[in-house]
């Protein structure tokens, strides 16, 4: 009875096509702009945590202030030496790199470029997961004399070298000449739309010495062996830095120690919310879909109401005819939900390159959505149904 009852529900969406179609296209369009959204939502959070975790493994950034942002308040910059005794003094730590920044003009071959002048030390490539593509590190004679030498970063090389052929070439970093003894892998955009390759780093001495001519150290990044605890590290770090800046008990902390890994849950979890409220209004339209199939349906229990009075009289029983009904509302539903799931993988992939944004195919959400369709085919194919199935067959053989 069930393959029967199915085969005309079948035949009878196969007699008006375009009218069929036109029913499921709420449905069509609800399903995939649930998946679509919720698709790139994910692959947005993943690409922040990327972005995130390419600051640096299990990184602590050490920064003057009060608080991170602007009017975070100012405070004394850092020394090296605060570098060194947090990397004496504090357990759990794989390496501290200090580092100044500043803005520099870079000459070679004829052109010039403003980028990013970075000093530090060659832990600064450990904390911030840095590889070096050609050439080497900074050796201990550099870095304690504060030689003229530096690494590049991509960006630098492409618009002053061409793409290749940095290695040992001159530089000019503002007013000093430095040799370039590396070239850095690429790391590309950063967690705040920053190019992270855009950059050139210098032993720290030189900086201070020969660019900036001052000693401060901006940030000190302090990265943690795997499995440390983040919150005694930064304890730690705090009540060092608090006593070698003689901060009195009452006194505020006139620095902040930000952990990366909270950012990257406090970003992804403010992506996963607002994937979730699109995802919801997204939704609505499969409601609106719902709709237009109970209309439809109903439409279509008029027009048939002849064959339904016939099928009545000659010993088709109600629970026949309110199925047959039934299975037209769920097959279009769901035909409308898979041909909206194809839409739907189609657009996640365009829209995910469009956005540079990885595509994570969510197995969850597409059954989900499909199932979901099917059962607005059973909540609003069911008031039809049950409305012709009702019928006095009397009644429906005099209508015309």
């Amino acid at each position: 009875m069930l393959l029967n009852t199915l085969l005309l529900a079948l035949r009878s969406i196969r007699r008006n096509l375009m009218r069929s179609f036109l029913t499921i296209l709420g449905i069509v369009i609800g399903v995939s702009a649930v998946i679509t959204m919720v698709t790139l939502g994910n692959g947005a959070t993943l690409a922040v945590q990327n972005q995130i975790s390419g600051l640096g493994t299990n990184l602590l950034q050490v920064r003057p202030g009060q608080r991170m942002g602007p009017g975070g308040g100012g405070g004394p910059a850092f020394k090296e030496a605060d570098a060194e005794a947090i990397a004496t003094q504090i357990g759990g730590i794989a390496a501290v790199a200090p580092e100044a920044r500043t803005s520099a003009t870079l000459v070679a071959n004829g052109r010039n470029w403003t980028s990013s002048a970075i000093g530090s030390t060659n832990d600064w490539l450990v904390t911030g997961n840095w590889a070096i593509a050609n050439g080497r590190a900074f050796s201990d004679d550099e870095l304690r004399a504060g030689s003229a030498v530096c690494l590049i970063g991509q960006t630098v090389q492409r618009e002053l070298f061409g793409g290749s052929g940095a290695e040992g070439a001159q530089l000019r970093v503002k007013q000093i000449s430095c040799e370039v003894v590396g070239v850095l892998a690429s790391k590309g955009q950063g967690a705040f739309g920053n190019d992270q390759d855009d950059l050139v780093l210098v032993p720290l001495k030189t900086l201070q010495r020969r660019i900036t001519g001052n000693t401060r150290v901006n940030t000190l990044l302090v990265s943690m062996k795997d499995g440390s605890d983040a919150t005694r590290v930064t304890a730690g770090i705090t009540q060092l830095l608090r006593e070698r800046r003689k901060l009195a008990s009452t006194d505020e902390d006139n620095f902040n120690v930000l952990d990366t890994k909270q950012l990257a849950d406090t970003l992804s979890g403010t992506t996963k919310v607002l994937t979730m409220l699109l995802g919801a209004v997204a939704a609505v339209s499969l409601l609106v879909g719902g709709i237009g199939i109970m209309n439809i349906m109903l439409v279509s229990v008029t027009e048939r109401t002849r064959e339904i009075g016939l099928r009545l009289a000659i010993g088709a029983l109600e629970r026949e005819v309110l199925l047959q009904f039934l299975i037209e509302a769920v097959v279009l539903a769901a035909m409308g939900g898979l041909i909206g799931i194809v839409l739907a993988t189609g657009a996640s992939l365009g829209l995910a390159r469009l956005m540079d944004v990885p595509y994570t195919f969510n197995l969850g959400v597409n059954v989900l959505s499909f199932v979901f369709s099917a059962a607005i085919g059973v909540l609003f194919g069911y008031f039809p149904a049950r409305r012709a199935a009702r019928m006095d067959p009397i009644d429906a053989l005099r209508h015309e």
